[in-house]
């Protein structure tokens, strides 16, 4: 597998990602639990080393699940997780402020059964607390030890800008795929600028690039059509990496193989291809 290290913060990770949402959260009925950890373990086994969940993935049993397939071996491996939902719940609106986001911390660890949380995210921009006092409370988290490196979510570039001005933010997660440019036009050229690495979910076009969706296709009340493992981690010399969807162990494989032939995520026009060397869903 290859890897990569997202900005210049130093994380190094590899260059397919795992998104765990889907696997309690947003896409039907949940996993069995014992069927869901042998997923999560067979990515490892296949080389993938960063992992991504939420507290609003559940809420909560996301997390655990996590936690769990990836005890055996959690110094081999990367877990990004976020906070910014009120009570984790991503139905009862956002709260990141600095004790919401110490509360969240300290429970995201113990369901993770881990000392430290590789990469925090603020899942979406709240309003109503200043982005310099959430970069502020994640910055005393890192003092504390409790976590290495500070993210965003769905952030604008003024927002990033503001928070990388308190905190180095390491990486970026957005929607980026052939559907969706938009990122293309301010919000690459701000990371690439300011060395931030970007991490796009939904480099599928939430399935619907996979040739998979058709006329036909139906869902059930309990899922949005997204296919939930795939992060394609852009490093911020814009080296072109692999995608893939993750279902099962086959697509799995597949998605691996794809990796190590480094196939180049649809809609990177404008990334610079001459390195060879050099994905995840959250809720809508």
């Amino acid at each position: 597998m290859q890897k990569r290290k997202l900005g210049k913060s130093g994380l190094e990770v590899s260059a397919l990602g795992f998104g765990c949402m889907g696997l309690s959260f947003g896409c039907g009925a949940a996993t069995e639990k014992q069927q869901a950890i042998r997923v999560i373990r067979s990515a490892f086994d296949r080389g993938v080393t960063f992992f991504d969940t939420a507290e609003c993935y559940g809420p909560f049993t996301n997390e655990e699940l996590v936690g769990e397939a990836l005890s055996p071996f959690r110094e081999q491996v990367a877990i990004a997780t976020k906070f910014g939902f009120e009570d984790g719940d991503s139905h009862k609106g956002l709260n990141s402020r600095p004790e919401r986001i110490r509360a969240v911390a300290d429970a995201s660890l113990r369901r993770l059964k881990s000392d430290v949380i590789d990469l925090f995210y603020q899942h979406r921009v709240d309003p109503k607390t200043p982005i310099e006092d959430v970069a502020g409370a994640v910055k005393d988290l890192i003092q504390e030890g409790k976590v290495k490196y500070f993210g965003l979510s769905e952030a604008g570039v003024e927002t990033i800008r503001r928070a990388h001005a308190v905190l180095p933010v390491t990486a970026l997660q957005s929607e980026y795929s052939l559907r969706w440019r938009e990122p293309e036009q301010e919000i690459l050229p701000a990371l690439e600028e300011l060395g931030i690495g970007f991490v796009p979910f939904s480099p599928l076009g939430k399935g619907y690039l996979t040739g998979a969706i058709t006329e036909k296709t139906s869902f059930d009340s309990t899922r949005f059509p997204e296919h939930c493992a795939s992060l394609y981690a852009r490093g911020p010399q814009g080296e072109p990496g692999a995608s893939g969807c993750i279902g099962g162990d086959r697509s799995l494989e597949a998605s691996v193989l794809c990796a190590d032939r480094t196939c180049v995520a649809a809609g990177a026009e404008g990334v610079d291809r001459s390195d060879s060397r050099n994905h995840e869903a959250t809720p809508a």
